[in-house]
Parts: C-alpha cells; structure tokens; sequence
C-alpha cells in the first residue's frame, strides 16, 4: 500500500509539472508616466502604453510593470523601487528601462545629467538585470505633442503620484497656459534633447537591445498632424469624465486610444530588436480588459464598435482573463468577427425562462440567454459561455442564429437549454468544446457538428432535443466525442425529439455508465419513432449498447455522407477542419 501511495504521489507531481501555471517569462517594466498604470477610478481616460501591452501579448509572457508616475531613473532608485524590482527577477526575464522625462526636471530629488549621472542609472538597471539572469531592454522617451515654437517650460509636464490621486495635472494646466497662442505648425519640437541619446549610447556601450521609443512616437505624431494627434493625447474638454471635471489640455500623457496605439508600435519595435519576443506577439482589433489595459471595458461595447457589414476581412477581439457579467448580443450586421478569449474569460449572466422583464412578463426560453450570436461567419476561441442561474428551469447560455459559425474550445455552462442551436438553416461546428447541463442542454434546429467534445451531463435527463425541420439533410452529428455524468448519474438519453424529424447521429462517440442500455427516447410520442433518424456508429464505453437500443433507433454500417465537410458544406462548400476560421469566399 506503501509502494501504491508513493506512485500515487509521483505521479500527481509530475502530472503537476506538466500543467506549469502561466506565464514562464514575466517582463518587468521601470520608467515613469508615459509608461505606468493608471487609476481607472472616475473613468479616468489616462494610460501608459506600459499598461496596455499585455493586450499584445500572448499568455506565455506577463507583464508586471513598476512604472510610477513622476520617477526618474534617480528617484525610482532612491526610493526603493529598483531593488523591489531587481529581487524578483529571475533568469530569462526581461526588464524594459524608459526614464528621461523626469530626469530632465530640475528638482534635485529627480535630475540627472545626461552623458553622466542618467548614463550611470542606466548602466546599473543593466548589470544588475544580467547578473540576475535577465535580459534588459532600454527605450528613449516618447515624444510630446510640441508643434510650433519650442520653449522651456515644456519639458516640465510630468505628473506626480500625489496629483493623480487627487485628479489634478498641474504641470499640464502650466503647460496648456504657456504653449504661444500663434497656430501651431505641422512639425514638431524635440524637447528631450540629450536625454534621449543617453539610452542608445548605454546600449551601445554595453551590447543592450535599444527600442528608438521617441522615433517610432515622432512619426505617428508628426504624421497625424496638429489635429489629429490630439487623439492620442490627454485633451479632455470640461465636465465630461468625473476624473476630470475641469477637463485637461495635456500634450505628454496618452489616453486609452494613444496607448493602445503607441503599445502596438512599441511592440513591434521590440520585436525587431528582441528577436525572442516576436513569438508571443499578438495583434487584435480590439482588447477587453477589466483592468483598463484594453479599449473597453465590456465585450458588448467592443462588438458595438465592429463596423456594420465589414466585409471579406475579420474584426479580432481579445477577451482578457476575467468574468464578464453581461448580456451579449452580436447583431446581424456585425459579420465576421472572431472572439478570442485568454485563459479564464468568462461571459456570465443569470436570466432564465421564469424571470420577469421590465414589464412584468416571463423572459421565456429564448429571452433567457446569457449570448446571443447573430451574425455569419463568427468565430469564437477559448471563450467560457455561461448561465449561471442555476437549476431553475430553462436557462440558455448560448443562443446561436447564424450560419457558417465557429466555436474551438470553448465551454457551455448550464443546467436545463444551456446551448440553443436556434437558427433555421444554419450550420455551427464546435471543435474540442466543453458542453454542460441536465435537460435538453443540446436543442434547436441548426445543423451542426460537435468534434472531440466533451459532453456532461449534471443530472438525468437528454442530452439533446433537435427540431429537425422536415427536409433539412442533417441535424446534429457529434464525432468521437466524449460523454460523461457527474458521479450518481445514471439515467440519461442521448436524445429525444423537439420536433417529428429530429435527427441526431453520433459517431465512434465514448459513452459514460449514465447513457441508459435504451439510449433514445419519442418524449411520449409513438409518431415520432416514424419520422426521426436517431443513429450511431461504433459507439464505446459503457454506455455502447447496440443490441437494447431503442428500436427505431439505428446502428450505421458505415459513415459515407456523414463526414464532417460533409455534413458542413452547404450550397457554398464551408469547410471549417481543412480552412480554420478563414473567410468563404461567396461568389454572387
């Protein structure tokens, strides 16, 4: 028993190592402002592009950044901040140095020289980087909007931690009163100077990658031109965001739009220069986040923001780690979008049949759903679709009318109608997909395809209630899939029909102890048994049981018209396993 139990334990710590949690390379982030995390309290519109990279980032790498509002690489040092920083980092980390825009300032507290004193902070975040095992990175300061004469006072702009928290930019106000009131012109005024030479000549010196931050900003500011590039900007009019009521005319701190911006840039720039990152560089259209590091904050205000029937090219979304408690609704117009969720992003909510809307009626079954998807060609990855009510009757987490829809290894979450396959004509495939629930937690009319999906049943009851219309070729075919219960569960059917021509098929499927010998069930209706095509085909497990089956049921001798792109293709020959997610191009 002894030996048993050390195996045992063996085996969960190696099984332990093989699910290392994520991510294995952190990037630890030191500068100032322009870099930082900001407070989101009273929808602050303020952030650094440091906040926003994780957006670009896949789930291999975290980001953990230290940037602080109003530090030099002087006071980052004085204050304790580098060695708290320094003491975490491990071998084959990566620690990103921007300092400049608070080492220019004359408080003796925060300046340093460029050519000496700036040069030497750098130099130490770089040798004591390396001697830890870690690969440092050092970046310039990025530009500020300065278009027009240049002048002194410019350079003093940056914000303290203490102005933050108590909403106000003075620094900003002085500069937004200084700035000459002749037009701007369309160039701008470098107001760096020597401090942004420092970072590239340190790397020289010591063989240290260098991102040219103040080049890659120059251009996109000076491209967008005096007007434009204020979009970038904290230019904020008066009583618009609580954080701000008396609004901000800020021409060195980037809003939401400029930090995902410069973010993407500084990316790409990093990945021409730390060739090893390159890798884990991912770019979508749009990023949800629920710490302020993507454009919004909810998934239906990204969907919102698709452009209406955008054609022939697909509008990505990233989901960032989180729940997110909301009604979905992906219209009709919103094609080709494509929701990808990192590691734990969850879209919940809790309606069911029974509850009563705003005027007192029942939601109904359909009213009921957490999701619902509308619009063709959709396509969503690792995305967690939940209703969590509970066992309180019909509840839909997914409501899916849409063709040619896509789900990979996403997960259902339900009791009774979790996944509503609603559409008429409809085709929906889900590969390698996680599908919960008690009663009926399969229905609807569509015809879809489940591959190498997980089916668990909660409780007794059927797994599926397809409502076949009269005609329509193919109703749900699931393909090696497996189906299990939770423990004491052992009365489940496979299927019972919504409609008379319920057609369900399920193909070289593993079947728990909890699908009963009979399999199949005519919910009560002996007419039924004439018109619907229950079948399977070398069914395992111990639930295979061919010979008990329900008599109108079948066992297929073979699978011929029921392959996968089969079933799919359509009149426009959709094939999601050999073509992914891309594009059909529909010829009219």
């Amino acid at each position: 028993m002894k030996h048993k139990l050390t195996l045992l334990l063996g085996l969960f710590f190696l099984l332990s190592a093989f699910r290392a949690d994520k991510p294995v390379i952190t990037i630890f982030m030191i500068g100032d402002s322009t870099m930082a995390n900001k407070p989101l309290t009273g929808g602050n519109p303020e952030r650094g592009w440091g906040q926003m990279l994780p957006g670009y980032l896949s789930e291999e790498i975290r980001v953990d950044n230290h940037a602080v509002n109003g530090r030099s690489s002087k006071s980052f040092i004085d204050e304790g901040r580098w060695e708290k920083v320094i003491s975490q980092v491990k071998k084959g980390d990566y620690v990103f140095i921007q300092f400049g825009h608070n080492d220019e300032k004359s408080d003796p507290k925060r300046y340093t020289s460029p050519g000496g004193t700036f040069d030497g902070n750098l130099k130490r975040f770089v040798n004591e980087t390396r001697a830890k095992g870690g690969i440092p990175v050092l970046f310039n300061s990025i530009v500020r909007r300065n278009f027009g004469t240049a002048n002194g006072n410019v350079v003093a702009q940056a914000i303290s931690q203490d102005d933050i928290q108590k909403g106000v930019n003075p620094d900003a106000r002085r500069e937004a009163s200084e700035q000459p009131a002749a037009a701007e012109s369309d160039k701008l005024i470098d107001t760096h100077g020597a401090y942004l030479d420092s970072p590239r000549n340190v790397a020289k010196e010591l063989g240290v990658a260098f991102v040219d931050m103040n080049k890659v900003t120059h251009e996109l500011v000076e491209g967008m031109g005096p007007v434009e590039s204020k979009k970038l900007f904290m230019w904020v009019p008066a009583n618009q965001v609580a954080a701000l009521p008396k609004g901000r005319e800020d021409n060195t701190h980037l809003n939401v739009y400029g930090g995902r911006i410069v973010a993407g840039l500084a990316m790409d720039a990093i990945a021409k220069e730390v060739p090893e990152l390159a890798k884990y560089v991912r770019h979508y259209d749009y990023v949800v986040a629920q710490d302020g590091s993507g454009d919004f904050f909810t998934v239906q205000e990204a969907i919102d923001a698709v452009p209406d029937f955008r054609k022939n090219v697909r509008t990505t979304i990233l989901v960032r780690k989180g729940v997110y408690k909301e009604k979905i609704v992906v219209p009709e117009s919103k094609i080709n979008v494509s929701l990808i969720g990192q590691d734990g992003a969850v879209l919940s909510y809790d309606d069911y049949a029974q509850k009563k809307n705003c005027f007192g009626e029942e939601k109904g079954t359909s009213g009921s759903s957490s999701c619902y998807i509308y619009a063709p060609d959709f396509y969503a990855e690792n995305i967690t679709f939940e209703n969590s009510s509970g066992p309180v009757g019909q509840a839909v987490a997914c409501f899916v009318s849409a063709d040619r829809v896509y789900f990979k290894n996403c997960r259902f979450l339900g009791c009774q109608d979790t996944l509503y396959t609603y559409g008429k004509g409809c085709r929906q495939y889900y590969e390698d997909c996680y599908i919960e629930g008690t009663v009926d937690f399969i229905f609807g009319w569509s015809t879809a395809v489940f591959n190498r999906c997980h089916i668990h049943s909660k409780r007794g009851g059927y797994v599926t209630a397809p409502s076949t219309d009269q005609g329509q070729k193919y109703g749900y075919v699931f393909y090696d899939c497996r189906l299990t219960a939770d423990d004491g569960v052992d009365d489940v059917y496979l299927s019972r029909p919504w409609r008379p021509y319920a057609q369900a098929v399920f193909i070289r499927c593993n079947l728990g102890k909890h699908i009963i010998p009979a399999g199949w069930n005519n919910w009560g209706n002996k007419e039924a048994e004439k018109t619907v095509f229950y079948a399977e085909y070398e069914s395992t497990g111990e639930g295979a049981n061919p010979k008990v089956r329900a008599p109108f049921s079948r066992q297929l001798k073979n699978i011929k018209g029921y392959e996968p792109e089969t079933v799919l293709a359509g009149v426009d020959g959709w094939n999601p396993l050999k073509n992914g997610n891309e594009l059909l191009v529909i010829k009219r």
